[in-house]
């Protein structure tokens, strides 16, 4: 028996890697710039950042911590299989980071003007996963 594929199926969840120690090291209340130092590929202490940069009303270092954040999840997507498109669960602690990355960036483009990138970003999040754009921006 033959097995198809489902063609009008979307692609599959990406889910990114853990990385232990430096999940562990924010959980435990290390500094997230300490954090992002030693472990500059983990999205979660670049999106801490965006967000303490952000709420100090540093919106263009916030910018910059998201920015960052982002594109090393973006590297870490592709790892993973992804494509450019599909979901990216919340669900999945792992992404959690990448997510917030996302959000912290579309928030600092619309505080500093970048309407159009603004847009994209809050856009980009719904499509990856409706439950982090729900969670992130309160609605």
């Amino acid at each position: 028996m033959e097995s198809h594929e489902n063609l009008l199926a979307g692609p599959p969840p990406t889910l990114l890697p853990d990385l232990p120690e430096a999940r562990e090291a924010l959980e435990s209340g290390a500094k997230a710039s300490d954090v992002a130092a030693r472990f500059p590929a983990h999205p979660a202490a670049w999106a801490t950042l965006a967000d303490e940069y952000f709420a100090a009303g540093h919106a263009v270092t916030s910018y910059a911590f998201a920015r960052t954040g982002y594109h090393r999840g973006l590297d870490q997507l592709r790892r993973a299989g992804w494509k450019g498109h599909g979901p990216v669960p919340w669900e999945h602690p792992a992404n959690q980071g990448f997510l917030r990355c996302l959000h912290a960036l579309a928030r600092a483009a619309q505080s500093i003007g970048e309407k159009d990138e603004a847009e994209r970003c809050f856009q980009f999040l719904k499509d990856s996963s409706p439950t982090a754009f729900d969670e992130l921006t309160g609605q």
